[in-house]
């Protein structure tokens, strides 16, 4: 079962905060609700992940929602794993993660993304930050 980071909450309750404001009245957006009840959960549990099967549909398709506005792809086209490393220089996934691209659900990929970041080794995060940050990296704008 894939799990979803409390960090990719936060960051889709910010990102439906931003698209719909709460307004004078303070009254949260339906997607941002569903996250937010979500968020509490998991910090009264003191859980920093959920199954992203446990997700109610509206928290879960708010989470796709922003989801799909983050970047697919770590990839700065500098893929060492073509020249026979087991991991890439240029983004920090491993070969098998580059193979199955593709083939990864959405939290399959944020769980990469995650761990990458975290790692903080891939070139795209230092000798070629520049150019990562062409591409709108998330990990310049949300925590992780």
């Amino acid at each position: 079962m894939t799990a979803i980071h409390i960090t990719d909450i936060e960051s889709a309750i910010n990102f439906w905060r931003q698209k719909s404001p709460s307004g004078e009245h303070f009254k949260l957006a339906a997607p941002t609700r569903a996250l937010a009840e979500v968020y509490a959960r998991m910090t009264i549990e003191r859980r920093d992940e959920a199954d992203e099967d446990s997700l109610p549909e509206a928290a879960f398709a708010a989470w796709e929602a922003w989801y799909e506005s983050t970047p697919d792809t770590p990839c700065i086209a500098i893929c060492s794993t073509s020249q026979g490393d087991d991991v890439c220089k240029g983004c920090g996934r491993s070969f098998t993660e580059v193979q199955l691209w593709t083939q990864m659900t959405p939290t399959q990929k944020r769980q990469t993304w995650r761990r990458i970041t975290q790692d903080n080794a891939a070139w795209r995060f230092n000798r070629y930050a520049e150019r990562a940050l062409g591409a709108g990296a998330p990990w310049k704008s949300e925590p992780v």
